[in-house]
């Protein structure tokens, strides 16, 4: 997989636009009317809040408690950055919000409290716990971390949870089941040797011994040495906790002839003689961000049968907290725990460990440009496994009824599972295929706009996220300056720029073009001024040639303009089936819709057309195309000459004996509410339509610009289909990342 490049100046940016931050709070319920806004506050709250009083256990039911967790930090230990105060750990404890929110559909709100005062924490802490359903301690330093935890756990009746601890220990022990699986080894007979001391490696070490490993067989050490009975210097109760009967001194000492090594310290602090001293197939967790204590090339040099983690995404295995956390919590609120205890736990560690065992779904495998199969390089699940939703948390609610954890007990667990599959936003696994599939292309993508500061954003982001490479029409100095202006000055020296006057094969193009035009009333002056000069022909041209493999264009000139300017290369008109299709995206759901682009008003035959040109976009997707052919009539009622082309169609279909299904003509609440279609029980539809094919051109952008700024929908496209080439065309009023959407779309059917 290429290696995503993060820069500051991309980083400022995105949490600076489009609006300061990560996330916002919307309403779930209307607060439109006088009536609304009477049962959203006064009097009408008064019931609820009567009802709760009386019966406090209400409140999961009354308010967004049993979905709403708190982020709280007070910034001690910030990353990798150290103590950069409560306002400094803001970011961070945003970006953890959006984390439950993306992953598990959990609510959450960041808290930064300014003080290192653990008394005073804890104290602010149990305060707001009526607010929650659950607390997530995230970057506190130790020793302190250890008694806040220890502390609210005992006096607060919700989940108490130190990620930086409990995630990093969880993930850990479910890689070292597998592990152990694969090296043929028994955690209660293995010989552990932990490196760091601090919360997440005591919190390892602790999770292994509630999972059978033995005290004796535990050494732990930190940057003196062997933690041994008897030791005095650096020590604290909790490491005195680990400490062992032990000759063993040093780290070096103790890693000779031992199964597994667990390292979240610093960078190098494992040598390659150390893991050639080691046992048969040794399992190496090397966990230091963001460098690992001994890299998995330095340790397979010396240790071809080991085993190695990471917490880095560019190596397998990665040890990563976010398959955790939000699944634990999900599992969690779910029956209303009072706590995650060890058996919740381990639940989680054994259900992923278990997921990582059994094949993995192709969409995952594209996402990862590899395919994954359990065994060395593949013990963990990855982030982006759609199973992990519908799989961990059952597994931690189960564990928290079992061990009396749970207030309200789940009655029907595969209702409950059947549940989880539908909380999470379908949307985002379409796009997460769709940015999977061009990062695997490696397309080079030709960006015809390079005058543009929004083009020129687009292409560096494209670039630096590993899409490929990115070729920018433009003039050098031009480019450089504007791309200067906008802080990304260091990415002039990594974009091709490309022009006709530093091409060698502009003749090339001109010849090419006189050929297509000649009979057209162009002369050769004309197809100089065309190639040499006009943007948009001459990227069509590089990408005619192979100069490139997609194109993405229009952010400066009327999509109308642009498509009539590719015509003059590429056979892009309706008569040869070119097509535009938008996707609208809005409250989790993706429809789209057609022609948006091409097809002033078609008659029957290219309604057909633009609905299987249509369905290929929606299967490039991911989807199963299901049409609706949408007008103001639902089977013939009312008649309108106006409504008849839409009503012939899908016979035109019927008679191509197309693959997918299509119903119509019909109204478009009938065809995405299953409710109305109910009155039609003939319709050939088995679910709501996602593809509207739409009479003419301007009833589809008026619905399009429509759901943009009255239903606050996500737009992306038109998506231009039936053209011989990848090329997308974007409109006047995209943003920079509107234009990246596009590139990304290109790419993906280079």
């Amino acid at each position: 997989m290429a290696k995503v490049k993060v820069t500051r100046e991309d980083a400022l940016a995105f949490h600076l636009e489009p609006s300061p931050g990560k996330f916002e709070i919307q309403a779930t319920v209307p607060m439109t009317t006088q009536r609304d806004l009477s049962l959203a506050y006064s009097p009408g709250v008064a019931f609820p809040c009567e009802e709760i009083a009386e019966q406090p256990e209400l409140a999961y039911d009354y308010t967004n408690k049993g979905n709403l967790v708190a982020v709280i930090s007070n910034g001690t230990a910030v990353l990798g950055l150290g103590n950069l105060g409560a306002l400094g750990s803001k970011p961070v404890m945003e970006g953890k919000s959006v984390l439950f929110k993306r992953f598990a559909d959990v609510n959450s709100i960041d808290i930064e409290l300014d003080t290192e005062d653990p008394d005073a924490f804890c104290q602010a802490v149990k305060l707001m716990g009526p607010t929650f359903g659950g607390v997530n301690l995230e970057d506190i330093k130790a020793p302190e971390c250890f008694i806040i935890e220890q502390r609210l756990k005992e006096e607060m009746d919700i989940p108490v949870f130190h990620d930086d601890q409990h995630g990093t220990a969880v993930i850990c022990a479910a890689g070292l089941l597998n592990a152990l699986q694969i090296s043929g080894k028994k955690m209660e007979d293995v010989k552990i040797v932990l490196n760091g001391a601090g919360a997440a490696g005591i919190a390892c070490i602790e999770l292994l011994k509630a999972m059978g490993a033995r005290h004796e067989n535990c050494i732990v050490c930190d940057t003196k040495g062997v933690i041994y009975q008897g030791r005095t210097e650096g020590m604290n109760q909790w490491k005195s906790a680990h400490a062992v009967n032990t000759s063993l001194r040093s780290l070096e000492e103790a890693m000779e002839g031992a199964d597994v090594f667990l390292g979240v310290s610093v960078k190098g602090a494992v040598t390659p003689e150390m893991v050639a001293s080691m046992g048969d197939n040794p399992v190496i967790f090397a966990m230091a961000n963001p460098d690992p204590e001994i890299t998995p090339e330095e340790a397979h040099d010396v240790r071809a049968d080991a085993i190695v983690a990471t917490g880095r995404s560019d190596y397998p295995n990665q040890v990563n907290n976010v398959l955790g956390f939000p699944y634990l919590f999900r599992g969690a609120l779910d029956v209303h725990a009072r706590a995650i205890n060890d058996e919740m736990k381990i639940a989680c560690a054994r259900a992923l460990a278990d997921l990582a065992r059994e094949d993995v779904p192709d969409e995952v495998a594209m996402a990862y440009g590899r395919k994954l199969s359990f065994g060395r390089d593949y013990i963990i699940p990855t982030p982006f496994d759609p199973r992990l939703i519908h799989r961990i948390p059952p597994a931690v609610a189960k564990a928290g009824m079992d061990t009396g954890a749970a207030r309200r007990p789940i009655i029907d667990m595969e209702a409950y599972e059947e549940g989880l599959k539908q909380r999470m936003d379908p949307t985002a696994s379409i796009l997460r295929g769709i940015n999977a599939r061009a990062r695997q292309a490696q397309a080079r993508m030709i960006f015809a706009e390079g005058d543009d500061p929004r083009v020129l954003r687009a292409a560096v982001t494209y670039q630096r996220s590993g899409f490929g490479k990115a070729l920018v029409v433009g003039r050098t100095d031009d480019v450089k300056a504007k791309l200067e202006a906008a802080g990304l000055g260091d990415a002039a020296r990594e974009l091709e720029v490309v022009n006709a006057a530093n091409t060698p094969h502009l003749e090339t193009y001109k010849e090419h073009l006189y050929s297509r035009l000649q009979r057209k009333g162009f002369d050769a002056q004309d197809i100089h001024r065309l190639a040499a000069r006009d943007r948009h022909v001459f990227s069509a041209l590089m990408l005619a040639h192979g100069h490139g493999d997609a194109l993405v264009t229009g952010a400066t000139r009327k999509s109308a303009h642009v498509l009539n300017r590719l015509n003059t290369v590429f056979d892009a008109s309706s008569s040869d089936g070119a097509v535009g299709v938008t996707a609208v995206l809005a409250k989790g759901k993706i429809v789209l819709i057609s022609d948006t682009l091409v097809h002033e008003w078609p008659d029957e035959e290219d309604l057909a057309t633009i609905a299987e040109r249509s369905a290929e976009v929606a299967r490039m997707l991911g989807m199963e195309p299901r049409v609706a052919f949408v007008s103001f009539s639902t089977f013939g009622y009312p008649v309108s000459e106006r409504a008849s082309k839409m009503h012939i169609a899908p016979k035109v279909l019927e008679r191509r004996g197309v693959d997918f299904e299509y119903e119509g003509e019909m109204t478009v609440d009938v065809a995405l509410n299953m409710e109305a279609r109910e009155k039609f029980p003939f319709s050939r539809l088995t679910a709501p339509a996602n593809i509207l094919v739409v009479p003419a051109r301007h009833s589809a952008s008026i619905s399009v610009k429509l759901m943009q700024e009255m239903g606050d929908a996500t737009v992306i496209g038109p998506i231009l289909v039936g053209v011989d080439k990848s090329i997308q065309i974007c409109g006047t009023g995209s943003t920079a990342n509107d234009i990246l959407n596009m590139a990304i779309l290109a790419a993906c059917k280079s």
